[in-house]
């Protein structure tokens, strides 16, 4: 695989004179915590489902990955080949990372709730000579939809099945024979090892094209965010992260992944989201710090509030991914105890802003943080002129964390000749360079924290017999921040209910989460005299009660 990471080499020279890129990799750090703390429990891992608990040293962790990076080789992976992974919060994840960046693989993680729709595409495009999946999750049978999509994968060479039986099983390819005892084995761990401006991970986001887009991240990117995230959060060495948000998310991958080895520090990983299995880990680990969207808050705070179980070691909880409620704020300071930061990022860059850890409480639920070193940003009008404080904006980003560009599609990049990304959010910006995102000009909706590609599920629906017209629209949720209304217009003498929709969806192999929650027939759509829907009257006319 070639990767067109363009953006990186313009900035290369001037991000390395501030300071901002280490010119290290996840290796260098690992091989680091060995030499310091080669017995210090680094790696935690919980899956509910079964009741396994799994714990690494430092040392076990850099014994197992070279283990399994000379079992990877072994299929056939070498540099920049692409090794993707439908996996949950399980230890297979940490461990795949860290053994691919021992060879010069690229990681492509892949969300547990993907189907053959979104699947198909990502694996092709990315052009995957590995698939890792689970055998089942939560009563999905991943392995037989891999292998239903491997016929129609020229690049895919090899599935690998965790909790498999047969020659296919990852234990048996990869951790149960002792391949760091052969003989070729320092050649296979040392020939290929990436440099920091090699592209490291792959990941996809849902836009407005139509189709996902495949992120390119190199270490240096990668890691510039993270050094200065866990600063502003006063991180380090003797702090426990839990991390229950999904690790093929940029959230947990680069903070439940990347930065505990980074800092020498432990983690808790926990597979299935259960309050009440949270409030026991964080209780006998010790965990500090976690971040997570904001239903992840709302649940843990009422449930140490009903049950009485204090939570006094977690001295920070990070919520992005939605506006976090006033009121919530206030209930979790009181009953967690814990620093309530807010904050914004993207998939392109980590974290963007944050709060001070010592700003006032105020500021989590009134803005959305200021930038991290290294980060610039403008909010600009229409005609690029930058807006006056306070006034609504697009928000561009200026970043040593900007992502390599769009596998692909550099055409997509969104990034201007002076470095300037364009996120497709509006925003604006106080006196102090404070933030708060007030919308997006790109058609997407953010339901807990997972992006809804509502383009693709619009063009599904035009192909059911029945739809004239639909719009996808958010609309507000109390608990998940935002939900999917569609909004159809059916063709004359038709209708459609539904469990209609939904079944038709299921029928696309859509993944769950993206079929829209509500439907509205309506007999015509609010639409400009040239004929375009007006989505914005959508969204008053169901925040309104009118729709």
């Amino acid at each position: 695989m070639e990767f067109d990471a363009v953006l990186l080499p313009p900035r290369r020279a001037e991000s390395i004179a501030k300071g901002y890129w280490h010119e290290r990799t996840i290796n260098d750090d690992l091989d680091a915590c060995v030499a310091a703390c080669p017995d210090k429990l680094a790696l935690t891992a919980l899956r509910l489902e079964t009741g396994e608990v799994r714990r690494f040293t430092y040392r076990e962790l850099a014994v197992l990955a070279d283990r399994i990076a000379v079992g990877l080789a072994r299929l056939g992976v070498g540099r920049n080949d692409v090794v993707a992974m439908q996996l949950p919060n399980w230890w297979q994840f940490s461990l795949l990372y860290l053994a691919c960046s021992r060879i010069g693989a690229v990681l492509n993680p892949l969300m547990h709730i993907f189907r053959e729709r979104e699947l198909s595409f990502m694996l092709r495009h990315s052009e995957a000579k590995v698939l890792i999946v689970p055998k089942s999750f939560r009563g999905f049978d991943h392995e037989t939809m891999a292998r239903t999509l491997q016929a129609d994968l020229p690049s895919l060479q090899r599935i690998v099945v965790v909790d498999g039986v047969g020659p296919d099983a990852f234990d048996a390819l990869l951790t149960t024979p002792e391949w760091e005892n052969d003989p070729d084995t320092t050649a296979i761990l040392t020939r290929d090892r990436p440099g920091p401006d090699d592209i490291t991970q792959l990941i996809y986001t849902s836009g407005t094209t139509g189709e996902p887009k495949g992120v390119m991240h190199s270490s240096n990117t990668l890691m510039a965010n993270i050094v200065a995230y866990a600063q502003r959060l006063h991180l380090g060495q003797n702090d426990v992260i839990l991390m229950a948000s999904p690790m093929a998310h940029q959230t947990g991958f680069m903070y439940g992944l990347m930065m505990p080895v980074m800092l020498r520090a432990g983690v808790v990983l926990q597979d299935i989201w259960e309050p009440k299995k949270a409030i026991d880990v964080i209780r006998a680990e010790g965990v500090s710090f976690t971040m997570a969207s904001t239903p992840f808050l709302t649940d843990l705070t009422k449930h140490v509030e009903a049950s009485g179980s204090a939570v006094p070691s977690l001295r920070t909880f990070l919520c992005a991914g939605a506006p976090i409620p006033g009121p919530l704020v206030e209930q979790a300071r009181r009953v967690l105890g814990s620093k309530i930061v807010s904050a914004w990022g993207m998939t392109e860059n980590g974290a963007v802003t944050l709060i001070q850890f010592d700003d006032d409480d105020r500021l989590a639920f009134t803005t959305d943080g200021c930038p991290l070193p290294g980060v610039e940003l403008k909010i600009i009008e229409a005609d690029g002129e930058p807006a006056p404080a306070g006034q609504v904006g697009r928000l561009v980003v200026r970043s040593c964390s900007n992502f390599g560009g769009y596998l692909k599609r550099p055409q997509w990049n969104g990034t201007d000749a002076e470095g300037w990304f364009d996120t497709g959010d509006l925003a604006s910006m106080d006196a102090n360079g404070y933030i708060r995102i007030s919308g997006r000009n790109k058609d997407v909706i953010i339901r807990g924290g997972e992006n809804i590609p509502v383009f693709e599920i619009e063009a599904l629906l035009y192909k059911h017999p029945a739809v004239a017209q639909v719009a996808i629209v958010a609309y507000a949720d109390t608990r998940l921040g935002e939900r999917a209304c569609a909004v159809v217009v059916p063709k004359p003498g038709h209708g459609l209910n539904f469990a209609e929709m939904v079944d038709f969806l299921k029928a696309q192999k859509v993944a769950v989460q993206y079929i829209p929650e509500r439907l509205v027939v309506r007999d015509a759509m609010p639409a400009t005299p040239s004929g375009k829907i007006q989505k914005f009257r959508l969204r008053e006319m169901l925040q309104d009660g009118t729709l």
